[in-house]
């Protein structure tokens, strides 16, 4: 499918992450026709579809990406799952919680959904396809390394911080939150479409602290790198303390192909050891969503 093809799909059909022969469905067959030439693929042995009702019913294919608007997740990602399809989605999965339950009941049933009447009329009255504007978009990553940090365990309560900033809209152009664990741990995050490009994240323990400066898109496009400060207290201040050591990354794929390839490695998952998806990022982003609606009210986060 394409949309945001021409950025992340683009690159990784160009740094050869997958099988180049895969189909490409688009709005017309000259449209997809069109993305396998930009990309240097083999048009003749590349199977193009001129719409994606067409992609999903290539019975060759068994997993796809779907880089659209989030407000079509719900519909696509439901079709392609009925026709027994893993389904590779842009951040955020859904608008909301209840959607990605919609599309994990779809896959687990292996039915449509009830509702085609609701969908058809919830995605075209949507004023932007991207209702959650920078909560939905840089906040995700913010949310996700944050649980990625605590080993997945959700917090127990968000505050949104005070005064996001919204377009003429309504759509959030810069927000962020405060999350709490009943255990004492706290993470704030913040995110914005108006500020210096910034992607850093810092997670300080009681014995040490990480940091890494670019955990969104890499600065360089094989190695990351990221510092750590250890055995540093308040105490020895006085007498000055270590730089922090720098500890580096490296691989032989940009993100995108790696992105692909830990997809395959979950569908293997579910498919091998029934494993089950989780929508623990979701769940988080609906709550400081609803206590960005509530005035910075406190939220507790369902699990």
């Amino acid at each position: 499918m394409e949309h945001r093809m021409k950025t992340e799909g683009e690159r990784f059909v160009k740094t050869g992450g997958g099988d180049m022969n895969d189909p490409i469905g688009s709005h017309s067959e000259e449209k997809a026709h069109l993305f396998a030439v930009d990309n240097g693929l083999d048009v003749a042995a590349t199977r193009l579809h001129g719409s994606y009702k067409a992609l999903l019913n290539d019975p060759d294919m068994d997993a796809i990406y779907l880089p659209l608007p989030t407000s079509l997740h719900v519909r696509w990602a439901a079709a392609a799952t009925t026709r027994g399809k893993h389904v590779l989605l842009d951040k955020p999965t859904t608008l909301c919680a209840a959607d990605l339950d919609a599309i994990l009941a779809a896959y687990m049933k292996g039915a449509p959904l009830s509702n085609e009447d609701f969908l058809e009329n919830d995605i075209s009255i949507k004023p932007d396809l991207d209702a959650l504007g920078a909560l939905g978009d840089v906040g995700w990553y913010c949310i996700r390394a944050i649980l990625w940090a605590v080993d997945y365990e959700l917090p127990k309560t968000v505050i949104a911080l005070r005064d996001p900033v919204k377009n003429q809209a309504g759509v959030l152009l810069a927000c962020g939150a405060t999350l709490y664990w009943a255990d004492g741990k706290t993470a704030t995050f913040s995110c914005s479409f108006l500020t210096n490009v910034t992607m850093d994240i810092t997670l300080v323990g009681t014995n040490g602290t990480i940091h890494v400066t670019d955990f969104v898109i890499p600065h360089e496009e094989r190695p990351a790198e990221f510092h750590v400060a250890s055995k540093s207290s308040f105490a020895e201040l006085d007498i000055g303390w270590d730089l922090p050591s720098k500890h580096v990354v490296a691989t032989d794929l940009p993100q995108e192909a790696l992105m692909v390839q830990e997809f395959a490695r979950l569908v293997q998952g579910i498919r091998d050891a029934g494993g089950k998806p989780e929508g623990k990022t979701q769940l988080a982003l609906d709550a400081v969503k609803a206590s960005i609606d509530k005035g910075s009210e406190p939220v507790e986060v369902a699990s």
